[in-house]
């Protein structure tokens, strides 16, 4: 299967070739490492090695890109780009100069990932990528093929529909003990995605099940049975490091992810199950399942293995930490003059999950974030805002009791984490910032909320749209109800029978969008892991 990203014209691309041509002499060095490689116990004579986990870009904006992949050993991660032409073949003359990045050394203390941060690239252009590791002795590891396009600049005249953009989003990977099923062919939802031939693919959280064992054999709800690839890190409950980066390690098993990931960037977020189910900061939890009662130390624990795997970009995610300081998931990834994305962190800064019933604002972005949003929303000169937001926003998601996102279930004036909200969306109307939309997942189901301050018992803020897909290989859920709020109305959902297995492709989902090359046309589509439309809209944007 093709599942290469739509071509630039050739104008656009020898444009950006020739802006390559001049990097050709470039190298670039990321962070050292953070502990000294380990030897491998295969004798050095022999040893050669794999990239178990294949590639994967990420972050890919008009001039970045991440470049990430796994080796079999300890090595020190290398990268060779070349732009090609519209069939596939790299450009002629001086355009066929490659450039060579060197990134971080894979060590057992990163479980042999590595990442390159490729600055200063050429915008609207297509590259062939080479990855592959070298050992302290010069030898090289298998090489890992894919591609990916830089954002697109602003075009002119005829150029303008190399402008035109096209992404992908969902959530919720292998979840509620459904893995990697060959029977069925794998991950196929990824497949359904990969045949869209995104520029680059959001993923709206619950990457991993880390909470989720899984069995050889389990019965579906409709009797058939379900047959799981299994690895001793998924046959329980994650809580040691290694447990973590197991949960990564099995995904990125499956074929179809993994094609996937060689060709189309990724722009990761994170939600719960990376860590344990409906967890936030501060928490301890009453499973008898977990040794480790702990939250935060688990959470420490998943974030590391998650930055480790996930291709994110900003510049502290590439150096040591604890995993916890400020501003290493929430980010901003421009796309070109018509398309900004922001992607969210709704865990980190989260306060306990209660009733949603305070007077005073409790915390889900936090301040720090919230401030960077409304900044950078202001800041941006895109046509289209993005904001990858992992949790719903006018959408009831119980925690027993209490409640697990924004809303309350009251339908009154804002309370609780709903203030928080309020303040962003007061502040969108106030700046006059437009054209902005919300994509989430979490639910396991797709729909499209139409929200309107005529319907809401808080209407200071400008009508918006948000449009939820998933989950792309789990149990199906749902629908959940609205809460009146902030005005919400159902314009489409469609839902699976609960528990509901990935099998039939039928209910699992994901979102299209296509970013018209002018900005003129913002069009949604809904699509299950069959490959078929099941909703569309398209939005037009207000100058």
């Amino acid at each position: 299967m093709d599942i290469s990203p739509p071509r630039p014209d050739r104008r656009s691309l020898l444009k950006g070739a020739a802006a390559l041509s001049a990097l050709a002499a470039t190298t670039l060095a990321a962070p050292s490492a953070l502990a000294a490689p380990r030897p491998s116990a295969v004798p050095l004579a022999t040893r050669r090695m794999l990239l178990p986990s294949g590639i994967s870009t990420g972050d890919v904006s008009t001039n970045s890109a991440v470049l990430w992949s796994r080796a079999s050993g300890p090595g020190r991660l290398h990268a060779v780009l070349r732009a090609e032409d519209e069939q596939g073949n790299p450009l002629k003359g001086r355009f066929a100069r490659k450039v060579e990045f060197i990134g971080s050394q894979a060590h057992a203390g990163t479980d042999f990932t590595a990442k390159i941060h490729a600055r200063g690239l050429p915008a609207g252009t297509r590259f062939d990528l080479e990855l592959y590791f070298e050992d302290e002795a010069g030898r090289r590891s298998e090489r890992g093929n894919g591609s990916f396009t830089t954002a697109p600049a602003p075009g002119r005249g005829r150029n303008r529909e190399s402008a035109a953009q096209s992404f992908v989003w969902t959530a919720d990977t292998a979840g509620q003990g459904y893995g990697i099923n060959e029977e069925i062919g794998g991950m196929r939802g990824y497949a359904a995605m990969a045949a869209t031939k995104p520029d680059f693919f959001l993923h709206s959280g619950d990457t991993i099940y880390a909470d989720g064992p899984m069995s050889a054999e389990m019965t579906e709800p409709d009797g058939n049975i379900w047959r799981n690839v299994m690895t001793e890190e998924v046959s329980k409950v994650a809580e040691t490091l290694n447990e973590y980066r197991g949960r990564h390690r099995y995904n990125m098993m499956d074929a179809n992810l993994r094609s996937m990931y060689a060709h189309v960037p990724v722009i990761a977020q994170w939600d719960d199950h990376e860590t344990v189910n409906n967890w936030y900061p501060g928490e301890r939890i009453d499973d008898p399942r977990y040794t480790v009662r702990d939250v935060d130390t688990l959470a420490a624990r998943g974030r590391q293995a998650w930055q480790e795997y996930m291709p994110i970009a900003d510049a502290r995610a590439m150096r040591p930490g604890t995993g916890f300081e400020p501003a290493r998931i929430y980010r901003h990834v421009p796309r070109g003059p018509h398309l900004d994305v922001f992607a969210l962190d709704m865990r980190s800064h989260k306060g306990p999950n209660t009733a949603g019933l305070e007077t005073e604002p409790t915390s889900l972005l936090g301040e720090e974030q919230l401030a960077w949003l409304i900044r950078s929303l202001r800041a941006s000169e895109a046509t289209w805002k993005v904001i990858g937001n992992d949790l719903p926003l006018g959408l009831i998601v119980p925690d027993g009791k209490a409640q697990e996102s924004i809303s309350n279930a009251e339908h009154g004036a804002p309370l609780g984490r709903e203030l928080e909200l309020a303040r962003l969306l007061s502040a969108i109307k106030e700046h006059d910032i437009k054209n902005v939309v919300f994509l989430t997942g979490d639910v396991h189901y797709c729909a499209a909320h139409h929200y309107s301050p005529e319907r809401a018992a808080f209407s200071d803020f400008n009508e918006f749209w948000e449009f939820v897909a998933g989950p792309i290989n789990a149990g199906s859920f749902g629908p959940n109800a609205l809460d009146g709020t902030f005005g919400p109305r159902v314009d489409f959902q469609q839902a699976g029978p609960t528990m509901a297995s990935p099998r039939s492709g039928e209910h699992q989902y994901f979102g299209h969008v296509d970013v018209a090359g002018d900005g003129s046309a913002f069009t949604v589509k809904l699509i299950n892991a069959n490959g078929e439309v099941q909703y569309t809209r398209t939005l037009k944007p207000r100058r």
